[in-house]
């Protein structure tokens, strides 16, 4: 590919030489993930390749080899598969250009896989290996936090391979991200932040709730109290927390206590949704059926003591969206009997089942993942919780208007001052993101002529390259060098020859506008420009524009009238040859010497020049 023959010139030594012919040999995406020199963060998981091990008995050489031979394929967006038997591998190769910081921490930012198997290969063909998981003791990771992670040794400038084994029963998801040590220890104490405050609501509404069940005696706040409890019991599970703090010994919790807390959390919202619905005497059937349903979280949860967890963990998780939903068409029913509390109750749900279904469509891998699905239990959960206590105490309106409306009025309050504070951040993001645009943009830019840089042109031109092979059209590339362009700087003075390269930057472009073409200074008074779907009469053709645009009238520059030509390289790319993006430019290079050795002013294609 045309990274590893870059990254051929920069690395030497046997072993870099032998690891770049095996990534070399592979499937032509599977580029190098480079670390940049910048960076402090890189997402791995629109990088990588896989390969669905279903029988889970490759070992890792036939793993290592299977992607030599481009036999993994690219990640899917989301990078959830949902619930699948055997073992997943994940690739990539990996080269570090951040001279400063050579220990990067690989993080799976899903916290309930069985057991992550970290494999990584250096140039002179040591294989390194990591093994994590909730299988696995959590005092094994190398940082102690709730997702496993693996601290990985990646010398600069060296290439290495990075080999992911994922086995587990729960839902495949393999978000991996690799962090500088700082970096890390900012998301760390960021996502803490927001852990705390989601289980800091929790705990407010708990005891909130817990001294108006200890002053009015009612079962359903008592039911709140235990929902509250199972439901925190569950994020803490799911979020990985279960097993950093409270069984980090227990394998055997750590996949059992999904199921089973999923099961005390049902029956916790049953029984809440039947006392506070009243449904024994508004609705004799449906609470017969309510009382089936908790039976069987009852008996489920129970039983998924036993039960393999690739069996009780979907079953749980498709029985939530049926629980919520039965309990939905009972308040609806309720509702519309004329019971007026049950409208804030089945807005509770409402939000709780959106929040659930987000979040149960991400684990069998239907829902991509990002913030919003990853995150939409906690913020279902929290909305729901947030409702069901006001409409614990809308049921006691009648005694206590007076304090009811001191407390609306202050939860309005904080509502707008949310809102508002959330609309000053979100222009804040905006305002960020566009000046990070023109930023980025302006990097790509060279500041003369306002062309695209030679950098630029030459990632843009290896993805050209790579479609012209996929697409199997032509893809041609022309050289242009200003004639004696040195003379009119030393005649006229550099100025005047900036307001020169300015006017044939120009010119060039305005010749190019009709043909999709890619223009950049590269360097000097030399441009590139790369045609695609145009072969090499075509590309002549266009050359002979570019050439009668420059010689058609002289440069204006500071009252000189400065007659400007140019000698044009031209070289039509082969979709066929294994050729890289520098092959290429040195091919169109040679045609421009041809030409100017030929008295200038004038155009050769590389086959003339050959």
């Amino acid at each position: 590919m045309a990274q590893h023959a870059i990254l051929a010139r920069l690395w030497s030594g046997a072993g870099a030489i032998l690891l770049l012919a095996v990534l070399s040999s592979g499937d032509a995406r599977a580029a190098a993930v480079e670390l940049p020199s910048a960076a402090d963060r890189v997402s791995l998981t629109t990088h990588l390749s896989y390969r669905h091990d279903a029988e889970a008995d490759d070992r890792v050489d036939g793993a290592f080899a299977r992607a030599a031979r481009g036999e993994f394929r690219p990640l899917p967006a989301g990078a959830a598969f949902g619930f699948q038997r055997g073992a997943f591998w994940f690739h990539a190769p990996l080269v570090n250009r951040n001279a400063d910081e050579r220990r990067w921490l690989l993080v799976q930012e899903y916290p309930l896989s069985d057991r992550i198997d970290v494999y990584l290969r250096h140039a002179d063909g040591r294989v390194l290996h990591q093994a994590g998981g909730d299988h696995l003791p959590f005092d094994q990771r190398s940082v102690r936090y709730r997702h496993p992670n693996f601290l990985l040794d990646l010398p600069p400038g060296e290439p290495v391979e990075l080999l992911v084994r994922v086995e587990s029963q729960s839902s495949m998801q393999v978000p991996l991200e690799l962090y500088t040590p700082g970096a890390f220890i900012e998301l760390s104490r960021d996502a803490q932040l927001a852990i705390g405050l989601y289980y800091g609501i929790l705990v407010a509404l708990f005891f909130y709730n817990l001294v108006l069940w200890l002053s009015l005696r009612d079962a359903s706040y008592f039911w709140y109290l235990f929902h509250i409890s199972a439901f925190g019991l569950v994020l803490f599970t799911l979020n990985g927390l279960g097993f950093e703090y409270l069984w980090p010994d227990s394998p055997w919790l750590a996949d059992r206590m999904v199921p089973l807390s999923i099961c005390l959390a049902l029956v916790a919202m049953q029984q809440f949704a039947r006392t506070f619905l009243e449904l024994p005497q508004r609705w004799p059937r449906g609470n017969l059926i309510s009382l089936a349903v908790i039976a069987f979280f009852v008996l489920f949860g129970v039983a998924s003591a036993w039960l393999p967890y690739r069996i009780s963990t979907p079953v749980a998780s498709r029985a939530v969206l049926v629980g919520l939903i039965w309990i939905v068409v009972a308040t609806v029913y309720v509702l519309r009997r004329g019971y007026a509390p049950a409208k804030l109750l089945l807005l509770a749900w409402a939000m709780f089942l959106l929040g659930t279904a987000v979040f149960t469509l991400l684990a069998f891998g239907v829902l991509p993942k990002n913030f919003a699905t990853e995150y939409g239990v906690q913020i279902g959960s929290a909305l729901e919780m947030l409702l069901l206590s006001i409409a614990l105490g809308y049921r006691y309106a009648a005694l206590r208007n007076e304090n009811e409306r001191i407390v609306n009025d202050a939860r309005l309050l904080l509502e707008r001052k949310v809102a508002q504070r959330t609309q000053e951040v979100r222009s804040a993001l905006m305002q960020l993101e566009e000046a990070h645009a023109r930023l980025r943009d302006s990097s790509r830019r060279d500041g003369l002529t306002g062309l695209y840089n030679r950098t630029w042109f030459h990632e843009a031109f290896e993805r050209m390259l790579e479609e012209a092979r996929e697409g199997q059209h032509p893809l041609s590339l022309l050289m242009i060098d200003l004639d004696h362009f040195k003379a009119i700087n030393d005649r006229h003075g550099h100025l005047v020859g900036d307001e020169c390269l300015r006017w044939a930057a120009r010119r060039v472009g305005k010749a190019l506008r009709p043909h999709e073409a890619l223009l950049a200074r590269f360097g000097g008074e030399e441009f590139v420009v790369a045609l695609p779907a145009h072969d090499l009469p075509a590309a002549v053709a266009i050359a002979e524009e570019i050439r009668q645009a420059l010689v058609k009238a002289p440069c204006e520059a500071q009252g000189h009238a400065i007659r400007i030509s140019a000698s044009i390289g031209v070289h039509t790319v082969s979709t066929e040859a294994l050729a890289d993006a520098d092959d290429a430019l040195e091919v169109a290079d040679r045609a421009l010497y041809a030409a100017k050795a030929n008295g200038r002013d004038c155009i050769r294609t590389s086959i003339s020049a050959a």
